[in-house]
Parts: structure tokens; C-alpha cells; sequence
């Protein structure tokens, strides 16, 4: 036994220690693992007495099952044996050292003998072994198992919590306006990224995927912001928004044709978040006809008559154009350019008067008398005469002035009822002497002008009668009334030749 230990000391190329005790070589005591044969356990010699290991698995290491090569090991594998500080062994009684010649066959010490069994047997060293392992695991040390047990606890908790935390932890990659930057987040849905993150969303802006979508690890997400934008397009100005971030984005994402168009901002200008006014004029096909020619030309001019300055068409005085020359020019737009040649005409205008009817009730009824005559008035016009193309236009109106103010006529109206007759003068032919004057015609002027009606009478003699206006004018009944009243005071002489008829 003792040659079998030295050669197996002496042939692990571990175990070099040069000053090794050979007497203390073979101080053996019995360590039994559970389930395993008893081995002979050789401690340290080194190990220093007052070492005290500070956990159980460090004074009770898991024992590895490597073999040991054969040459070393007759029957069974052995087991390395713990490493336990001597202090924390049973008291231990060498066996006797023997040099030379064979060795006694004799077991290990056993101090705890097996009942019923001689103490230093085979059977009993191997079971006293167990019960002092047994003790040593479970008496000796109870406070470190102790110990060990709600460390482990806690190991399976957190390792528990780390599985969970990792499942739920998704990496994504969140781009805000073209700046993209990679995190870690908890969301479930891209709505929740972006309130965890900060960033506002407004209902202009963009969000792909929708905020309402659920998030996965290796997801992307963009937000693109909107920006407003004063747009004056061919003269219509507008609202719109955009998520571009420069003017020449804008206008692709608005569909504005910019080729040959003017932009009022360099179209690599940033467009910031409070947005920018933007005037553009696209390029636009128009045909001028002027001098008998047409001209077609695209331009982006603001106004018809920039617009004809690039076709190189020149007004000339009162040149126009058949549009507003400040009009906008659209696309397709024909537009004539008139040539005109015109002068200015004065004359003076008659302003006629107005009449003015007064009801009189000291007049006959019928019976209209002139009290102020009408007299028109004198203007002074101004107006254009313009040929346009060759063709004369009607005048225009350009100002008047007034040099005479005309005066109102003023007629007195007749209200008084027609008396039936005139004392001394009711029993006459009348009716025969109208007959004769002007065959029966009330309304009757002779070829002078000088008489008229069916009396023929002049108009002072008409007047003195009280009649108003001309006797033509008058009904039959008051000039056979002004009559009769001649008749009275001047007789048949009014009438020298149809006079005579008063009596027939």
C-alpha cells in the first residue's frame, strides 16, 4: 500500500512540491463520496491550518470523475477527493512506516467504528466514512446551506426577470424628417414609440407605419413633419402643406411643372417648420396678333404687356392690347394688339327745358295758359373720336360742362267748368259759322299759322278771351265759349265774310 501510494505521488506531474515530507505522505484518513468507494483522502501538506472556507461549495467542490491512468488505478476509477483544510478533519493515526520490505496488510484508522464491528475493519472504516461525510455536510455546516439557499432564490428570479425583460425589449430604427438614429424601446405600437420619444405628431404630418401599428424588433419608422406653404401659382394664392424640407421637394410633391418657371425662392432652399411664401409662374404657350401677324411665343412673364415686350411687339402712343395689358396671361391665351390713332371733338349741346303744369281754377276747365316760358340750356362736350385698326369707333364721352342752365316753362291748367251759355249771343248759328270758318274742324291753322280752330282766331285776341296756349289746342266747347264772348262785345265783325251765317 505504501509503494503504491509513493508511486502515484511521484508520477503526477501536478503534485511537485521538492521538499516533500515522506512521512506525512501517507497520513491517510478515509473520505467515502456518496457513491463511491471509500479512497485513501492524502490533505494538502501545505494548506495552512487556519484556513476556513467562506462558502460550501468551496469547502465541498462537485468531485470530478476523471480516471486516473491505468497503470495507476487496479480496480475502480479514482475520485479526487475535496479539498477540506486539515482543522475541519477527525483526528487521524498515520500508519506505521515501513521502508523496507512489505508492507503489514492493515486498513486505515476508522475512529467512528460501524456497530457490531471492530473499529480498524474494512466494512466499518467504509461506513464510519459515510456517516462522518454525512455529518460533515449537514451538522458541521448547516449555516452555509442556509446561506445558499436564498441566494439561489434570488439567482432564479433575476435570471427570470432578464428572460422576461429581453423578450420585451424590441431594437428599432426611428427616422424623424431624414434624421434616422437606432434605440431600444418597451412600445407595443408605433403610437407609443413616439409619445415615449417625444415626438409630436400633427394632422399634417406623416407616419409610416400608421400609429396605430404594432411594433416589432427590427421594425423601421419614419415621421415626416408638414410645413405650410403661401403659394401664389399663375396668380391663384393657396394654402398648402408639404413634407418636403426644400422648396424644389415641394414643388415635386405638389405637381408644379417647373421647367422654365419662375420660382421667387432658390429651389435648394430648406423650407423651415413655420413654413414659406412661395411664388411660382409655370412656363405658358400665348399667340399675339398685331400688324396682320401672329406670334407665338412661352413665357412666364407676370403680365400681358411683359409678355409682349419678350414677343418684341412695341406699343406706339395709344397702342392696347384686347385684354388688360396688367392682366395675367394664361395658357393658350389669344391676345389682339390694337393700334390706335384718335383725336378729341368739342361741341356745344342744347339742354332742353322741363315743363311745369299748375292746376288754376280760375281757368276754364281745358283751358292751359303759359305763364313762364321754357328756355334750354347751353353745355360744352368733349369727345374722343378713335380709329382703331383702320376702323373708326363711335365717339367717347371724355367730359362736359354746362354754360347755360336752361329755365323750367310753367303752364297754368284750367279747372272752372264751362258755363252752357253767354247772355245775348246762345240763340246764333254757331254751328254754322264753324262750318263756314273751318268746316267743323277744332283743331284747324290756316297756312300762315297766324289762326287756328274753329273760330280761327289769332292768339292775343285768344288770350284777351282768357284762353291760355293756342285756340287749336282747346276743347270745341271753350272756343265756342270764347266765341260768344267776342260776339257779345265786338259783334259779327270778327267774321267778315262768314259773319253772316250767325243769323241764317
Amino acid at each position: 500500500m505504501y509503494d503504491t501510494y509513493q508511486a502515484a505521488r511521484a508520477a503526477r506531474p501536478h503534485d511537485g512540491h521538492a521538499a516533500y515530507d515522506a512521512g506525512a505522505a501517507y497520513d491517510v484518513r478515509t473520505y467515502v463520496p456518496r457513491g463511491h468507494a471509500p479512497q485513501a483522502y492524502a490533505p494538502e501538506p501545505y494548506a495552512p491550518e487556519s484556513y476556513v472556507p467562506e462558502s460550501y461549495a468551496e469547502a465541498y467542490p462537485a468531485p470530478s470523475y476523471a480516471p486516473e491512468p491505468p497503470d495507476l488505478v487496479a480496480t475502480e476509477p479514482q475520485v479526487p477527493a475535496p479539498r477540506v483544510p486539515p482543522s475541519h478533519l477527525p483526528d487521524q493515526q498515520p500508519y506505521d512506516r515501513q521502508p523496507d520490505g512489505p508492507q503489514p496488510d492493515t486498513e486505515p484508522y476508522d475512529p467512528l467504528p460501524a456497530a457490531g464491528g471492530r473499529a480498524g475493519s474494512r466494512s466499518g472504516g467504509r461506513a464510519a466514512a459515510r456517516r462522518a461525510a454525512r455529518r460533515k455536510r449537514f451538522v458541521e455546516r448547516p449555516e452555509g446551506l442556509r446561506r445558499l439557499v436564498p441566494q439561489a432564490l434570488v439567482v432564479a428570479f433575476l435570471a427570470g426577470g432578464t428572460t422576461a425583460f429581453v423578450a420585451h425589449d424590441k431594437a428599432v430604427r426611428l427616422s424623424v424628417d431624414g434624421d434616422p438614429r437606432r434605440l431600444h424601446t418597451f412600445a407595443g405600437d408605433v403610437g407609443e414609440l413616439l409619445a415615449s420619444e417625444g415626438v409630436p405628431v400633427g394632422p399634417h404630418d406623416i407616419v409610416a407605419p400608421a400609429a396605430d401599428a404594432p411594433l416589432d424588433s427590427g421594425d423601421e419608422v419614419a415621421v415626416r413633419y408638414g410645413r405650410p406653404i403661401e403659394l401664389t401659382l399663375d396668380g391663384h394664392r393657396r394654402r398648402v402643406w408639404t413634407t418636403a424640407r426644400t422648396v424644389e421637394g415641394a414643388l415635386r410633391q405638389l405637381g408644379v411643372r417647373a421647367e422654365g418657371a419662375y420660382i421667387s425662392a432658390s429651389r435648394a432652399r430648406p423650407i423651415a417648420r413655420h413654413g414659406i411664401e412661395l411664388a411660382v409662374r409655370t412656363e405658358r404657350s400665348m399667340t399675339f396678333m398685331a400688324d396682320g401677324q401672329a406670334r407665338t411665343v412661352r413665357t412666364n412673364a407676370a403680365t400681358v404687356r411683359t409678355a409682349l415686350h419678350q414677343a418684341g411687339i412695341r406699343l406706339r402712343g395709344q397702342d392696347t392690347a384686347s385684354v388688360p395689358l396688367d392682366s395675367f396671361p394664361r395658357e393658350g391665351q389669344t391676345i389682339s394688339v390694337l393700334r390706335v390713332t384718335g383725336s378729341r371733338e368739342v361741341r356745344d349741346e342744347a339742354i332742353a327745358f322741363e315743363t311745369r303744369r299748375v292746376d288754376d281754377p280760375t281757368l276754364l276747365k281745358g283751358t292751359e295758359s303759359v305763364v313762364q316760358p321754357g328756355r334750354p340750356g347751353v353745355r360744352r362736350v368733349t369727345y374722343q373720336l378713335r380709329t382703331v385698326n383702320g376702323v373708326r369707333q363711335r365717339p367717347r364721352l371724355l367730359r362736359q360742362e354746362v354754360l347755360r342752365a336752361s329755365r323750367p316753362e310753367v303752364v297754368h291748367v284750367g279747372t272752372a267748368p264751362v258755363p252752357d251759355s253767354v247772355a245775348g249771343a246762345d240763340h246764333l248759328n254757331w254751328q254754322g259759322l264753324a262750318q263756314c270758318e273751318t268746316g267743323g274742324r277744332a283743331d284747324a291753322v290756316d297756312p300762315s299759322g297766324t289762326y287756328g280752330g274753329l273760330y280761327q282766331f289769332d292768339r292775343p285776341t285768344w288770350h284777351s278771351l282768357g284762353g291760355s296756349g293756342a285756340p287749336q289746342d282747346a276743347p270745341p266747347e271753350e272756343q265756342t265759349y270764347r266765341a260768344k264772348k267776342l260776339y257779345v262785345s265786338r259783334g259779327a265783325s270778327p267774321w267778315p265774310v262768314c259773319g253772316r251765317k250767325l243769323h241764317q
